[in-house]
């Protein structure tokens, strides 16, 4: 061979190593933005509607336990919707499903203007489920879709960094609900509200119709927004090549996923890690106002000051996301995730021990270790994958059902007032407890019995450390 082919050899071989070590490929780059924005949009819906919860809870007097059928009826969605997604996902493209979960998603948030008119709690609860229908097929399509868009060795640091902008769009979302909602809802406490209904029920309604009007104009705006990014995507060139294989096969397929571990451990690690993450967004309030109101301080007061330290706890966990991605490239994701996990589960136990400031403040920093979660478990459970990764990301979607019924199992917790020496809201943060020790059971069988590829000693993918 001669010196001249060599080089040139040399030089095709450094090319493929430098793509195949690449995040991003230049001809991914604007469907990957546009993909990626998806991943804020519905980052807004999500942590717009946790504060809801009590928001509902006090505009139509109803208890914890009941004020999470917003939650039951959100993540239900995800639930229902995950199969029948990738379903439609696999007979016709990502690009379909990403328009029909684009075209839910504005159906469900502008629904929410004959809810207002309506009055009643039940309609929104149904305006819900359409919306997140839509988050369905957004997820079920847009979390793969990234995945495929380029080298296989990179596809988890690829969907690390998509999921990075997902937290922007809560953070978003937590602002939004504290300054144009919870801040322009009229102060009155529950108790307050449940005199005024039975002294002078007019006036009670009167109230009752501002603050739903307050509560709606967001989702509206929202749909709208959805509409316009709808027509933006029908309209761009989107990548192809994944959709070769239209034929649903769901018998062999269920039969694989079936005998892969990796996958159906997956499956339930995200159940538990979706209802940890919910259950911590949303009793973050609850905490909060507990504490702050034990104290001494207004129950309006303690409820602005609980939605600060949500917020804080979404910039943490937005930060978070990047240091994890960064360290990606040194450790494996199974150690990261079971490191995480423990962490994770330190913090919790002191949110239940502790009774002051410092309990808040470990129920905050929950968040920092809870941020490489999701998009980790994913790419774990769906490596390798191929043309299964259409109908085994639909498991994976459905297990976000953990945040529509464990958030259920906490209030009724919190709904029995305390517990021996312990309030009932430190004492319900034991079910996150348990959800913790599930995901570092995964974790370490993803380290030691899943992933054998990867460098025990250092934690490297042998693929990186040999490049």
């Amino acid at each position: 061979m001669s010196n001249t082919t060599l080089e040139s050899s040399l030089e095709e071989e450094s090319s493929r190593r430098s793509l195949a070590n690449k995040v991003i490929e230049p001809q991914f780059l604007f469907p990957f933005i546009l993909v990626t924005s998806l991943f804020a949009l519905w980052g807004f819906a999500n942590d717009i509607t946790n504060p809801m919860v009590k928001a509902f809870a006090k505009i139509f007097i109803t208890g914890a336990t009941e004020g999470t059928l917003v939650q039951m009826c959100f993540y239900g969605g995800y639930c229902a919707m995950a199969i029948p997604a990738a379903m439609f996902i696999r007979k016709f493209s990502y690009k379909t499903g990403i328009l029909l979960g684009l075209g839910l998603y504005a159906t469900g948030a502008l629904l929410f203007i004959p809810s207002t008119n309506i009055g009643e709690f039940y309609p929104f609860l149904i305006s819900y489920f359409i919306l997140t229908c839509g988050l369905s097929f957004l997820e079920t399509s847009a979390n793969p879709y990234i995945l495929s868009m380029g080298s296989p060795q990179t596809a988890t640091r690829r969907l690390n960094f998509a999921q990075a902008f997902n937290p922007m769009g809560s953070l978003v979302g937590m602002f939004v609900a504290m300054n144009f909602i919870q801040a322009r809802m009229d102060p009155a406490s529950t108790e307050e509200r449940q005199v005024l209904l039975d002294t002078n029920p007019d006036a009670y309604s009167v109230m009752k119709s501002s603050d739903l009007e307050i509560l709606s104009s967001p989702y509206i705006i929202i749909g709208l927004v959805v509409i316009v990014m709808l027509l933006v995507i029908a309209f761009s060139n989107m990548p192809k090549h994944h959709d070769r294989n239209t034929k649903l096969n769901i018998g062999p397929t269920l039969k694989r996923l079936a005998a892969n571990p990796r996958y159906y451990e997956g499956v339930l690690a995200q159940f538990f890690y979706v209802g940890a993450q919910i259950m911590c967004w949303t009793f973050i309030f609850h905490y909060a106002t507990n504490l702050f109101t034990s104290q001494g301080i207004a129950e309006s007061t303690a409820e602005t000051m609980a939605s600060k330290y949500n917020i804080a706890a979404m910039m943490i966990f937005c930060v978070s996301r990047f240091i994890c991605t960064f360290l990606l490239k040194y450790v494996s994701p199974g150690a990261l995730l079971k490191s995480l996990a423990l962490g994770g589960l330190i913090l919790t136990v002191l949110v239940i021990l502790l009774q002051n400031n410092l309990g808040l403040y470990c129920l905050v920093g929950i968040s920092g270790c809870m941020s490489l979660m999701f998009p980790t478990i994913y790419g774990i459970a769906l490596k390798g994958m191929q043309d299964d990764a259409k109908f085994a990301a639909a498991g994976l979607i459905m297990s976000i059902a953990g945040g529509s019924f464990l958030p259920m199992i906490q209030a009724s917790i919190i709904d029995l007032g305390s517990i021996g020496p312990l309030p009932s809201v430190n004492a319900s943060f034991v079910i996150p407890a348990i959800c913790f020790v599930g995901i570092i059971i995964y974790g370490h069988r993803t380290v030691h019995k899943h992933d054998p590829e990867y460098d025990k000693a250092g934690g490297i993918p042998v693929a990186a450390r040999e490049s």
